[in-house]
């Protein structure tokens, strides 16, 4: 796992230095770059939960594990065929000089508010949305107060709410990539946390009073909830990408992903607290209610935090122009271009 999310990490960190850099270049095309991302993510999730039950029950998990080759393979093909400029006097031995220039260039970019606040809304948006999936996992599957769904449905109810995350990315694309991303996040922040209440319906098997059966009802709560995120997430990674200075892009990006990260990491052990102290477990499910009670609340709490993020246009630069400007003097001729193929092969070599 450790091996194969490192190999994952690195393709990322090139993919995303591409998208960036063209976003730099085109500002106005910010917006739909990320969207072909989101939507390119969406498809293969889709195909993911859509399959990965059948084949753990046709050819087992080793059976799977090796199909996971395939996509490996093909990531490996794009690699060779990334067209990218040749540099035949590159000097290996200045790889760690370059790397600890990169390293001041981001620290110095981090120092400006126009960079460090929105990284901080970041974070604390992630951190506040604490994650308690597993709860719901054990209460779907549970006989005796859940639904009883089988691990193949739920995989195929994740799997259909995937589509909802693909209407989020063509949402955004067609309808709402041109509004402010104060607005916006305030508008998909809001929905967010009031989407949450769906799962407190179901836990309380409000649906069933109405007369609308489980399934139906969690297709329904998984895309929408899928939609939500997605366009929640959609702006963050146009802003994201607007904030890397030119010459680290891919570097400055990946920081910004493990803030990110950082922040999902957060909120699971955050959802752990709170499921073990109202004693939620595989076969306990009293408090559930409370803890997606809980946890709709801390969604709609970042609101607080949106005079972090720029008003203005967002097919606009983000970057003020000290920041460009420090970044200029800070360039020397033999370190003008600080490329990401010496990064990634350092991290390769070690």
């Amino acid at each position: 796992m450790t091996a194969g999310s490192t190999g994952a990490a690195i393709a990322d960190v090139t993919i995303d230095a591409c998208v960036v850099q063209n976003s730099n270049i085109r500002p106005s095309l910010a917006a739909d770059m990320q969207s072909l991302c989101a939507l390119s993510s969406s498809i293969g999730a889709l195909m993911g939960f859509s399959l990965s039950g059948i084949f753990v029950h046709l050819i087992g998990p080793k059976g799977v594990f090796g199909l996971l080759s395939i996509p490996y393979g093909l990531v490996f093909l794009v690699g060779i065929l990334l067209d990218e400029p040749f540099m035949p006097d590159f000097s290996y031995r200045q790889v760690n000089q370059k790397l600890l220039d990169a390293s001041k260039a981001m620290w110095r970019t981090l120092k400006f508010p126009d960079v460090w606040r929105p990284c901080v809304y970041m974070y604390l948006s992630l951190a506040l949305s604490i994650n308690i999936h597993e709860g719901l996992f054990y209460w779907y599957t549970d006989s005796k107060d859940g639904p009883s769904f089988s691990q193949e449905n739920v995989g195929f109810i994740f799997s259909i709410g995937s589509i909802g995350s693909l209407l989020g990315a063509l949402l955004y694309q067609n309808v709402l990539k041109d509004h402010p991303f104060r607005n916006l996040l305030f508008w998909t922040q809001l929905l967010f946390g009031l989407s949450g209440m769906l799962d407190l319906m179901l836990v309380l098997r409000l649906n069933l009073k109405f007369g609308i059966p489980d399934y139906f009802f969690i297709v329904i709560d998984e895309s929408v909830s899928q939609m939500i995120t997605r366009l929640k997430w959609m702006p963050l990674l146009v802003l994201s990408s607007k904030l890397c200075p030119p010459g680290i892009e891919g570097t400055f990006f990946a920081l910004l992903m493990s803030i990110d990260n950082i922040g999902v990491l957060s909120s699971q052990w955050g959802g752990g607290v709170i499921l073990h102290l109202l004693n939620v477990t595989r076969t306990r499910f009293d408090n559930l209610w409370l803890a997606i009670l809980i946890r709709n609340i801390l969604r709609i709490t970042p609101l607080c935090l949106l005079f972090l993020i720029p008003r203005g246009d967002p097919n606009a630069s983000v970057l003020s122009n000290d920041i460009l400007g420090a970044k200029e003097e800070a360039e020397t001729p033999e370190n003008e271009n600080i490329e990401l193929v010496s990064l990634v092969s350092s991290v390769d070599g070690k």
